[in-house]
């Protein structure tokens, strides 16, 4: 059956012994036991990368990224603690990344969960391409229903530029942001948008507050 990146990623991380997925920071992560090795991340904070990040056995990191970095990189926030980052659209095997995740999965998982395992997944690769809105969620037509009267409300106001920050669009006056736009969140109605005036006046009212928004 064809299948997206996203339900490979769940075919390998979920086949382990009591594995389970939860979402941490909006992001899909997998535990066992209570203990996280892997996280699954698409284009976080605008990185571009759909990658997974692994909890690497000790030596890890280092000796993949300085041998491999087409495949390999050091994650924000994990890396120092040797959390391995895998680029799961550029061509590695599936079947290295299945093993790659074992690694992870042995390294936290007790030993009596290892010993069922037996030998490690071998899975077709994914065929189907994300869709361009998982990429980038303001590129989404529901989104740009707010994302463009919103950005064309605020480079109207005196002396505003737009720019990214953490791959969201944010609006400043000076050295100062006033408004921001996470990607991954998109206010609505009940009918899944937000209406144009409302967004407006919301963002107006809070400029006159003179107070930085966070949708």
């Amino acid at each position: 059956m064809a299948k997206d990146i996203n339900a490979a990623v769940r075919e390998v991380l979920l086949w382990f012994p009591e594995a389970e997925e939860y979402l941490s920071h909006g992001s899909p992560n997998f535990r066992v036991r209570g203990k996280t090795f892997a996280a699954y991340l698409v284009n976080h904070h605008g990185d571009g990368r759909v990658a997974l990040w692994l909890n690497a056995p000790d030596g890890a990191q280092s000796a993949r990224v300085s041998t491999q970095p087409e495949f390999f990189f050091v994650p924000p926030y994990v890396g120092p603690k040797g959390w391995l980052g895998v680029h799961l659209d550029r061509g590695l095997s599936w079947d290295d990344i299945a093993e790659l995740a074992r690694e992870a999965y042995q390294k936290v998982a007790p030993a009596v969960l290892c010993s069922q395992i037996g030998p490690t997944l071998s899975i077709e690769p994914p065929t189907i391409t994300l869709d361009p809105a998982e990429l980038d969620p303001l590129s989404a037509a529901t989104a740009q229903v707010i994302y463009q009267p919103l950005r064309e409300y605020c480079l109207s106001l005196p002396e505003t530029v737009e720019a990214r920050a953490f791959g969201s669009p944010v609006w400043r006056a000076g050295k100062k942001t006033f408004a921001n736009l996470p990607h991954n969140y998109i206010p609505c109605d009940h009918e899944g948008v937000l209406p144009q005036r409302a967004l407006i006046m919301h963002c107006f009212a809070l400029l006159i507050h003179g107070s930085d928004i966070l949708f």
